[in-house]
């Protein structure tokens, strides 16, 4: 990378690609004040690098340029290593209806079977009070029991059925059967891939009047038998905090993401470490200020700080904010 362009790193902003699913909703125009015209749209992806959609920063000297390119222009000061292509896909989801019954391969059944691996996590927003996700086989069920309740088209009942409550995360690696329920307000963090094999669709038609197509021989190969329930997991402070005004709380780790959150409640230095990370801002709002540049990220913004950048200086926009806090494994301090 040339000194010129190692002097415009800063905190980025991007454009979001806005996906208008048959089960989606206005929620996220509704809650963030943006989206697409009509308002609905099932999923804004954030940062993404896929043929299907890729976020273009829209901010600074930088603006305009695609995320797989600017990868490819910075190298390592935006990623802190090498690599084909930005590791992870940052969504927000609004269930307005209820998804399929889906399962993702893991590492081993994508080597074996095909298709790219995912895991994800998913951190909740908001939800109806009555709002649930479905993670995991229910306990007891074997794949016969599935199969036969497929068979009779009552999935929900072989389902383990978690409660959907703000603030808390469901951890979904690849070979958990998994849906997402109606009135679910998620941001999503996965791996970079698009492969998803639906086994049950609810009985429903789409857009063209006939039932969307199922995948039940690769989600069946794929499906993690011995995992069983998916619980929701609190906010756990971290370990070794400073103390202070701010509180980091730890969510998720795996071998691909870490996934935190700040409580912010007044400015909190970041120094660079051996990654990039990126923010969300799940309540309230913040200012990113870095590189001689500020961003102002209000609730429902997604901010990428490169790798490269020295230092980033986080103030809450107003009283406090909840930043969702993800880092590249493989890439992290």
């Amino acid at each position: 990378m040339h000194s010129d362009e190692e002097s415009t790193l800063y905190p980025l902003l991007f454009d979001p690609v806005y996906k208008d699913y048959l089960w989606g909703g206005r929620r996220i125009a509704e809650t963030f004040g943006r989206g697409p015209e009509t308002g609905m749209c099932a999923e804004s992806w954030e940062i993404a690098d896929r043929p299907e959609g890729t976020t273009a920063v829209r901010n600074g000297p930088l603006a305009g340029v695609p995320l797989g390119e600017l990868a490819a222009r910075l190298g390592p000061a935006l990623l802190g290593a090498p690599a084909p292509v930005f590791p992870l896909l940052i969504k927000i989801i609004d269930a307005h209806r209820r998804l399929s019954v889906q399962v993702h391969p893991d590492a081993e059944t994508a080597a074996r079977e095909g298709g790219e691996p995912k895991t994800e996590m998913w951190y909740v927003l908001d939800a109806a009070p009555d709002a649930v996700v479905y993670a995991g086989l229910a306990d007891g069920v074997d794949r016969a029991a599935f199969e036969r309740a497929l068979a009779e088209g009552r999935p929900d009942t072989v389902l383990h059925a978690e409660p959907a409550r703000p603030g808390t995360a469901l951890f979904i690696p690849g070979g958990t059967v998994h849906a997402i329920g109606e009135g679910c307000l998620l941001l999503e963090v996965q791996q970079n891939s698009n492969t998803t094999y639906r086994v049950d669709d609810w009985g429903r038609v789409g857009p063209d009047g006939r039932p969307r197509a199922l995948h039940v021989a690769e989600a069946l190969a794929c499906l993690d038998w011995e995992a069983g329930p998916v619980r929701a997991t609190e906010p756990r402070r971290a370990a070794g905090g400073a103390g202070g005004p701010n509180v980091w709380r730890d969510l998720v780790r795996c071998p691909y993401f870490r996934v935190r959150r700040l409580d912010l409640n007044a400015a909190e230095e970041l120094t660079s470490g051996a990654g990039c990370r990126v923010l969300f801002a799940a309540a309230g709002g913040f200012a990113a200020a870095g590189g001689g540049r500020t961003a102002d990220c209000p609730r429902g913004t997604t901010c990428l700080l490169p790798a490269g950048l020295s230092a980033c200086r986080l103030t809450p926009l107003a009283g406090a904010a909840e930043v969702v806090v993800v880092e590249p494994d493989g890439y992290i301090s």
